[in-house]
């Protein structure tokens, strides 16, 4: 193909200026005249045509000389026919006169013998049926509508030859020699290969060239009959690429429309430069045609063979790409999103604004998609030289508009992608100010994902650190980091840069480092994880312990009337007391008090046996109905309303942007798990210590009862119950901190400051290699890990360990109350002095109404005279002041029941961790080694052998 790059000649434009106006067809044609060598001394002009010119051969001082001027040829092809044959020679002017029927070959004047006619002379000589009283034929152009292509014609289409009058049709082909055949085809081949039609070269009968279809397949062509069959084969080889011609021009048109992509828009432009350079070919064809003697229809064939061959490799991808966007009839492919950017529409729609046409059609194929069918016809050409140089222009070409993409998310964290054909989509409907309630890390994890359909086979290995690299640095760019006003320079423009991956890793790197140091150094990550760990886990939790001590009046009630302003202020004067750590603490303003509706255990289990912890809270409570215990009540409601404020006690962390990505809301609810995981063993630990108290100051514990075996067994069995409890939930909280939270909270850290313990142990310096993505990983991994490890994310041990702490909580509060039921079981202690002050401290006289009465109290309980105290102070139940002998044997029994309910389930948890262990979690074998003292059963037989 040409690589001229003068612009189109005079010729083509007026051809297309005669295709527009209708003044095409010719008889006989101009060239086909110049071309003609006459035997006789004259040239022959016909001038009995219909719609050509005169014969532009003439003769000065005996020499012949051809004119080039198409243009005059062209408009004086519209003059009004004339009915006579002049014969231009040296001698006087021979006519030949029409008659109505046919013409007569005769001259007017005496022919010398010998002279032979040339053929110019026998296509004019050709009988014609005279056609009188014709209306005019006057074809016209008109201007079509804009459309988004902006380099589109629009120029109506010119009328089908098969249209046109009978005066204006050719004479037949059968009717002229082979040689006036091969010089008419020739003629009608250069306007043919412009995508005009021709005299003898016509579209079939099935071509509509108004259908845009029919155009993008482009048009088939039939040579009117009687042509010889030598000249058949080479104008059907040359045919197809006039047929690729058109069909290419209108791939253009089409492809260039806005909707379709920058990549589009940019191979459409390289598709016209070569065309550009074939219609110049075309141009250099008609001049050889013109000047050249010697040049026939196979030497036309030879110079259009190369370029025929390129132009069928350019025609092919067209339509694979035409076939692609089912603009040929076919179906897209089921595989394709069908709405790829239907959250950005979404919003636009709540914006207020107007659904644009076509925004919810199937997904076109732009952009990473054309590339790859580029680089799939690349690899598939690589033995063809020729083919391949031309596939790799275009794909150059085609890559330099998705190449700046590229390039403005790499080094400055920006999409610029209106026709959404990058291989990262942007979903702006998820926005920063979102964090706060954002439970399932959308922003990190679905503001900028990638498009797996649309990624380019140069991107398909490197296509994850293109993601992160410009999610780190968009991160870094709206905190201030990043100046996006300057221009990238020095950057690769196209996928064969030898740069292209140097520039991606590069760019990776820089971003890492920048928000690495923007989290690290800037905003003091380890500092904020430090701070968290204090409020979450307990750590130097001295003036947690504090605030329980004031706040226990208000945590005792249930957590619906539970004041959170109040206890919120009393946090805020714990954590300013002076010597407390949390008073130096910088960060101790973030730290909110507030109530969780839903009980620990009902959403661990909702949590465990659904999907995960980042599910809805509906499905959760729903699946918590199934597989609700005993120890956890009958259901939700009853739950929620009977739980008290310390069950629904936790804290919120507040953590400005960046931060708020590593420490986010998915994080932060497994904090509060965990908080109100160790919250509440805390707060059992202080309910066994307070039954420890009340056993060794409440007169019914510490009064020793001469004859009465069976009661001090009771007490025996009842203190070592409590201890067993006491040590099962001291050691359960030691492992959980000492053993799973601060081993790993030290690894954490250790990563977090980027040191490696496999990287000690080789010489020279350790080698940092950390990423934002692995310290993210690392954290929840962190989370995760000890959720796990503590016994919470899995559904048999929490089943387990929920009954077993439910039934301590219960005999902690069954303890108390039978500090006084004590008091009648006992005949020695009932109505002294020393038992009446107990119980005026829990009665005092100003309390009006009694409390309900002991479950303890006994239908056969004597009815005895009221003593002083109790009249003296009216408040003591009258139960409480006369000797029940039945009590003793009442409490005995619900003691065994408690003994084996503990021995029981502990047994079970005792198992099903050692099962574990062995199976799923090696750390639970720790627990199950430390747990087994409190294991040890404290029956009532070994008690009896120690008496």
């Amino acid at each position: 193909m040409s690589s001229s790059t003068n612009p189109r000649g005079t010729a083509y434009n007026d051809r297309r200026t005669a295709a527009t106006t209708g003044a095409k067809p010719r008889v006989p044609s101009s060239r086909a005249a110049a071309k003609e060598r006459p035997t006789s001394s004259g040239d022959i002009v016909p001038e009995d045509s219909a719609s050509n010119a005169p014969q532009r051969s003439q003769r000065i001082n005996g020499y012949s000389r051809h004119t080039t001027e198409r243009q005059t040829e062209r408009l004086q092809a519209q003059v009004t026919t004339r009915e006579r044959l002049q014969v231009r020679t040296k001698s006087p002017i021979k006519s030949y006169t029409v008659h109505g029927n046919g013409t007569d070959p005769r001259p007017s004047g005496s022919q010398e013998a010998g002279q032979t006619s040339s053929p110019v002379a026998a296509i004019a000589s050709i009988p014609r049926k005279e056609k009188v009283a014709l209306p005019p034929w006057k074809p016209q152009a008109s201007l079509v509508p804009h459309t988004t292509a902006p380099l589109a014609s629009r120029i109506s289409l010119p009328p089908l030859a098969s249209l046109q009058p009978a005066p204006l049709q050719p004479p037949p082909l059968k009717q002229l020699s082979p040689q006036a055949q091969e010089l008419s085809l020739l003629d009608d081949l250069l306007y043919v290969l412009m995508g005009f039609e021709g005299q003898y070269i016509q579209y079939n009968e099935s071509y509509n060239p108004s259908v845009e279809q029919e155009r993008l397949a482009g048009p088939s062509f039939r040579i009117l009959p009687g042509l010889d069959p030598s000249l058949g084969d080479l104008t059907n080889s040359v045919l197809k690429m006039a047929t690729y011609y058109t069909a290419l021009e209108a791939f253009v048109e089409v492809q260039s429309r806005e909707e379709f992509g920058a990549v589009n828009h940019a191979l459409c432009a390289s598709i016209r430069k070569l065309l550009k350079d074939y219609l110049l070919l075309v141009s250099q064809l008609e001049n050889q045609f013109i000047t050249n003697d010697s040049f026939s229809l196979h030497v036309l064939h030879l110079h259009t063979l190369p370029t025929n061959h390129m132009m069928f490799q350019v025609y092919t991808l067209a339509q694979e790409i035409l076939k692609k966007n089912a603009l040929l009839g076919e179906e897209l492919d089921e595989s394709t999103d069908g709405f790829d950017d239907v959250d950005n529409i979404l919003e636009q729609l709540r914006e207020g604004g107007e659904l644009a046409p076509g925004g919810m059609t199937k997904t076109l194929c732009k952009g990473g998609n054309v590339l790859r069918l580029l680089t799939d016809r690349l690899a598939y050409m690589s033995g063809d030289p020729a083919a391949r140089t031309l596939l790799q222009t275009l794909l150059r070409d085609a890559s330099r508009p998705y190449m700046t993409m590229l390039n403005e998310w790499l080094h400055h964290g920006g999409i610029r992608d209106p026709h959404a054909e990058f291989l990262i989509k942007e979903q702006k409907s998820i926005k920063r100010e979102k964090l706060e309630d954002d439970y399932t890390d959308e922003y990190w994890e679905k503001r900028y994902t990638i498009r797996d359909a649309d990624v380019p086979p140069q991107l398909e290995a490197v296509k994850d650190k293109v993601l992160l690299a410009g999610k780190y640095l968009n991160v870094v760019r709206e905190c201030g980091g990043v100046d996006i006003s300057t221009e990238v320079h020095d950057v690769p423009k196209s996928f064969d840069d030898p740069r292209f991956l140097d520039n991606i890793n590069s760019a990776y790197a820089h971003a890492n480092s920048s928000l690495l140091s923007l989290l690290l150094t800037t905003h003091a990550l380890p500092a904020r994880l430090q701070s968290m760990k204090h409020y979450f886990f307990l750590d130097h939790s001295d003036f947690f312990t504090y605030f329980l001590d004031l706040s226990a009046s208000e945590l005792r009630k249930p957590f619906r009337q539970v004041n959170v302003s109040k206890l919120q202020s009393l946090l805020d004067l714990v954590l300013r007391q002076p010597g407390s750590i949390a008073a130096q603490d910088p960060y101790k303003e973030d730290v909110k008090v507030q109530m969780n509706d839903v009980g620990l255990t009902t959403f661990l289990m909702g949590v465990v046996n659904v999907r995960g912890i980042d599910q809805d809270e509906t499905e959760s409570s729903n699946a918590a109905e199934k597989h609700r215990t005993p120890a956890t009540h009958s259901s939700s409601t009853e739950d929620d309303n009977i739980m008290r404020g310390f069950e629904a006690l936790e804290f919120k962390f507040s953590v400005p942007f960046p931060l708020s990505l590593v420490i986010s809301s998915k994080t932060v609810l497994r904090y509060q798990i965990l908080f109100r995981y160790l919250l509440s063993m805390r707060h059992l630990e202080n309910q066994l210590t307070n039954s420890w108290e009340d056993h060794n100051k409440a007169p019914s514990w510490t009064h020793r009862s001469k004859g009465e075996r069976k009661l001090e067994m009771f007490k025996r069995r009842s203190w070592t119950l409590r201890s067993r409890m006491l040590v099962f939930v001291q050691q359960f909280t030691y492992y959980c901190t000492a053993e799973v939270i601060e081993p790993n909270w030290q690894r954490l850290m250790a990563k977090v400051n980027g040191h490696d313990e496999n990287n000690d142990r080789g010489p020279g310096p350790p080698k940092v290699s950390r990423t934002v993505d692995e310290l993210m990983e690392d954290h929840v991994d962190f989370l995760d890990t000890c959720l796990k490890e503590c016994m919470l994310m899995n559904s048999k041990l929490l089943k387990v360990l929920a009954k077993v702490t439910y039934c301590c909580t219960v005999f902690s509060s069954w303890t108390h109350r039978l500090s006084r039921d004590l008091i009648p079981a006992t005949p020695s202690l009932v109505n002294t002095p020393a038992a009446n002050k107990y119980l005026g401290l829990h009665f005092p006289p100003h309390h009006q109404q009694h409390p309900p009465t002991s479950t303890f109290t006994s239908h056969n309980s004597k009815n005895t005279p009221l003593s002083t105290a109790s009249a003296s102070n009216p408040s003591i139940p009258a139960n409480l002041m006369v000797y029940d002998p039945t009590k003793i044997e009442y409490i005995d029994d619900l003691l065994s029941k408690y003994e084996d309910n503990f021995n029981k389930h502990l047994k079970l948890l005792l198992d099903a961790l050692d099962y574990f262990a062995a199976t799923e979690t090696v750390a639970l074998g720790r627990l199950c080694a430390q747990l087994s003292a409190a294991g040890e059963k404290g029956g009532r037989e070994r008690l009896v052998g120690e008496v």
